[in-house]
């Protein structure tokens, strides 16, 4: 009977199918053209416009914005995570009013744009002056650069903090009851359990989270940091060149690519257990 199954050829697929197969094949191959094209585009304006002058004189400001940015993106991402320990842990908590002002916290820096919190910090606290170098505090206040850093890092410890917290409910119950019953403290259950599990479940989150700040790190330029878009926005105004904008975008490209395969490579390796 085996046999006879084998010979059996199999079912065509309906007429109808294969049409809508054709057709989003079609449509695909259609927009890879393209972008193909318009990845050409650039590149021959690139080439056909470069201007060697041009490169030697403000190529170094370019580098230097670059590593601004780095610095900036690294710093907020670091302090935001050590930050979204305590408010993820204050959201889970049965105090009311420790989860009330962590709701409050996160509602307000993920409702409103990080372009606003920067002006607040750097303009809105600049208007009180007095009572901030009252407090010795002026000299963190005064610079651009500080302020920048202290916008992303609490706009991102609120997001972080919701990525924690959502993957901290994630875990099953059942590894916070098998620990008890095995006697662990409830500090050594979250640290040795609950945590490592949780993280696995928020890698892919905390990369689109890095993205976005790696993105948005662009905003700083407005409070005079000359972080990459700062340095382009002063090569455009002594060039006028659309070129210059054209590098910025390539570099936050670049970046971003990089950081993508890298996250994605370091989620093959902390998972590849999770896959046998």
């Amino acid at each position: 009977m085996s046999h006879v199954k084998e010979l059996i050829p199999p079912r065509p697929a309906p007429p109808q199918l294969a049409r809508r197969i054709s057709k989003s094949r079609i449509a695909g191959g259609i927009v890879l053209a393209l972008w193909f094209l318009l990845a050409v585009g650039i590149v021959y304006m690139i080439v056909s416009n470069w201007d060697p002058d041009k490169f030697a004189k403000y190529g170094e400001r370019y580098f230097s914005g670059l590593l601004t940015t780095l610095m900036l993106v690294v710093g907020s991402i670091t302090l935001g995570a050590l930050l979204s320990l305590p408010i993820a842990y204050a959201r889970m908590s049965k105090n009311r009013v420790l989860s009330t002002v962590s709701y409050a916290y996160v509602y307000l820096f993920r409702g409103t744009p990080l372009l606003a919190q920067i002006y607040l910090i750097y303009y809105g606290l600049g208007s009180f002056r007095p009572q901030i170098e009252a407090v010795g505090l002026w000299w963190f206040f005064r610079e651009a650069w500080n302020c920048a850093l202290l916008s992303m890092t609490l706009n991102t410890a609120a997001y972080q903090a919701e990525i924690l917290r959502g993957a901290i409910r994630s875990v099953p119950r059942g590894q916070t009851e098998g620990a008890k019953s095995l006697g662990l403290p409830a500090s050594v259950t979250f640290w040795k359990v609950i945590l490592p599990q949780a993280l696995i479940v928020a890698l892919r989150p905390y990369g689109n989270e890095i993205i976005l700040m790696i993105k948005g790190s662009a905003v700083v330029a407005v409070v005079t940091v000359l972080d990459l878009m700062g340095q382009t926005r002063y090569t455009f105004s002594r060039t006028f060149d659309y070129q210059a904008y054209l590098w910025a975008a390539i570099f936050y490209l670049s970046i971003v690519e990089f950081m993508r395969h890298a996250w994605g490579w370091m989620e093959a390796q902390l998972t590849r257990h999770l896959k046998r």
